[in-house]
């Protein structure tokens, strides 16, 4: 009797393998329904997907469709006008023109770079780390890759965020022509910090500073005359 037992359970162990292993390959040559598209044709030769709809190629955006849909959005059109009226008010008192040839150092995704070409600025560079074409291109602000006495204005809102806050304030005066500006925004602060900030610009002579609104954030407009190349 013991013996019929165990002969039916081992035909019956037989059994439960061969339904598993059919079971299984149906699974991996089966296309989950949450992966196709209601109107696409069956497609039984492919594989069980890894993990959900990754048989379906990511689409890729040209960067002029990309920089479209950024430029575009009320986010980016809202920053850019604020710092469109930031410069606009340097403009009225005569520290920029159009015809400067203009810098921003540590510009970001390019916000004060399109608001300088929008002014009516023909010449504008924007450097960071990590560029964003076609306005900002990379390089390191420690270390600016242009020779002395290039530009007439630059400008940055990063240079509490530099790692070398001296360094970073030498190399904007090294590419400023003698007479050229030098303007940052910091966070609001007073006249204590604002002759520390001052003093990173050894080559320079304070103009004045100011506290204004920028990007929805209260910051300190700071302004430098270049008086000499270092």
């Amino acid at each position: 009797m013991d013996h019929h037992i165990e002969v039916f359970l081992k035909r019956l162990s037989y059994i439960a393998l061969v339904i598993g292993t059919f079971t299984f390959i149906l699974l991996l040559l089966e296309t989950p329904d949450t992966c196709v598209a209601p109107d696409s044709p069956p497609k039984p030769h492919l594989r069980f997907p890894r993990h959900s709809c990754d048989h379906r190629p990511r689409q890729h955006l040209p960067l002029h469709k990309k920089n479209n849909r950024l430029w575009s959005s009320s986010t980016w059109r809202n920053q850019v006008r604020s710092f469109s009226l930031f410069f606009h008010s340097l403009h009225q008192i005569g520290l920029l023109h159009n015809h400067s040839q203009a810098l921003c150092v540590s510009a970001g995704a390019g916000h004060e770079v399109m608001a300088l070409s929008q002014l009516g600025v023909a010449d504008v560079t924007g450097i960071e780390l990590l560029e964003s074409p076609p306005l900002v291109s990379r390089a390191d602000p420690h270390n600016l890759p242009f020779f002395d006495d290039v530009f007439d204005f630059a400008f940055s809102a990063r240079l509490e965020q530099a790692l070398f806050p001296s360094r970073f304030a030498a190399e904007m005066e090294r590419t400023v022509r003698p007479g050229g500006v030098c303007a940052v925004a910091v966070e609001e602060c007073g006249d204590g910090e604002v002759k520390e900030i001052a003093g990173l610009f050894r080559n320079s002579r304070f103009l004045g500073a100011m506290n204004v609104t920028l990007t929805g954030l209260r910051m300190t407009r700071i302004i430098m005359r270049v008086k000499h190349s270092p």
